[in-house]
This record gives C-alpha cells, structure tokens and sequence, in this order.
C-alpha cells in the first residue's frame, strides 16, 4: 500500500481550525501520557488547538500469540529490526478511519507520514513552520536495532533527525517534533511575541535586582534593563541576541 503524500501548499493554520492530529506509532504509548497532560499541551487539547492519540504497534501485529513487533536482521548482525507489518496495519487502520468520516465531510485531511531516523533531515523551525501547517502527522517512533527500511521506502513521506546522536526509540524526537510545530499554532503559546523565532533568543533577568548566594557575593541584573528607557533596552537585546 502506498500511502506517500505530496507536500501541500504554504498556507497558514488559523485560529477556530480544526485541530492538528498527532498520530504516535509505539510500543510504548505511556511515555507520552504525562508530558501531553501538562502545561501547554494540557491547554491546547482542551482548546483544541492539538489532538494526540497514541497507537500501541502490538495491537497490530499479525502475531497475536505473542504480539512480537521485531524479528532478526537479513543478512545477520547484532539486535532486532522493527517490523514493516504491524507499521503498515496501523496506519491502514488510522487513514481508512479517517476516510469515512471525511467523506461525509467532502473533505480529505492533509496528513503527513513522519519516520525518525539519524539519515533523516534535520529538524529546524522551517520545517515545524511547514508541517504546523497539516491537520494531521503520523509519527513512527521505531525502536531496537531500527525500523524495516521498506517504511522509509514505501510508507513515511519523510524522515526526520532531532540530532547527531543516536537514542534509543523516537519517542523523545516525537515529543521534541510535537512541542515545536505546536509552538507554530496560533494560541498554543497563548501570544505569538512567545516566539523566539520571531524576537531572536537573548538573556532574561527578574527578581531580585541584586542576589546574594553567599556572603560577600552579589549576583546584578544589567543596568540597562532596569532604565526604564525602552530604545536602549531593545539596542542591548539586539547585541546580545
């Protein structure tokens, strides 16, 4: 089944869509459970800005003795690779679902089919900024050794790398991936000035003026932004972004 889409045209998400769905595949749907009931996440399901639903890969396997997911490299070599079918059945399952209820809306979502990979692209506010723009993103979290590479061929759309650097699963590159593109929702952060991307990344003081940690030590907030004068603070911001 090939299940490839095209990249959509850049227009922007606005305030009262839909929400955009985020589709995990795991074998571990509970690591996500806390993060995703706390904080902006917890918010933004309740406003339906977001949906997130986990899908456990072992309710799709075709082994229902043991519900294995994994199987042994061909041609040998060390650990166990994610197998291609319960991948396949799972996200068969979420697109044919989806299908019939948008046809009763005349309408097909916009999805985009996501595997985390260390070959894949890395992952930047241009492509969040891109792919906040979806109503829906099927996220592959794979596990062991690796992911059958018949998923990268015939099923995701694109792979994607959070780092240089190899974890154990894409539950965390999940979890990364989610928290940027929603960062790009209009409401998720409740003001778009939230946005590094927009006012650049520079040091932020508060209270106390002035610190002791210990005795004879005094810790300062810069003068400047204690002035009051609102052209200076913005020109030290620029030099320190």
């Amino acid at each position: 089944m090939r299940m490839k889409t095209t990249i959509m045209k850049k227009t922007a998400r606005t305030v009262g869509a839909k929400p955009l769905c985020f589709e995990v595949l795991t074998i571990f749907p509970d690591i996500f459970t806390s993060y995703m009931n706390e904080s902006l996440f917890k918010r933004a399901q309740k406003n339906k800005l977001v949906a997130v639903r986990t899908h456990n890969l072992r309710d799709f396997t075709d082994d229902q003795k043991h519900y294995k997911v994994d199987d042994r490299p061909f041609g040998g070599g060390p650990g166990m690779v994610l197998k291609v079918q319960p991948i396949w059945a799972a996200i068969k399952k979420i697109t044919q679902s989806s299908s019939r209820k948008d046809k009763v809306l005349r309408k097909r979502p916009r999805t985009r089919t996501i595997l985390f990979s260390t070959r894949g692209k890395k992952l930047d506010a241009a492509i969040a900024r891109r792919l906040s723009r979806y109503d829906r993103i099927i996220l592959i979290c794979g596990r062991y050794e690796g992911v059958d590479e018949r998923v990268a061929e015939h099923i995701a759309d694109e792979e994607i790398s959070i780092g240089d650097y190899v974890l154990s699963g894409g539950e965390i590159p999940a979890l990364v991936l989610m928290e940027v593109v929603s960062r790009h929702i209009p409401g998720f952060l409740g003001k778009e000035e939230s946005l590094e991307e927009i006012n650049g990344s520079f040091p932020t003081y508060t209270r106390p003026e002035v610190f002791l940690p210990a005795k004879g030590k005094k810790w300062f907030v810069p003068k400047v932004l204690l002035s009051g004068d609102h052209k200076k603070i913005g020109e030290w911001r620029r030099v320190k972004r």
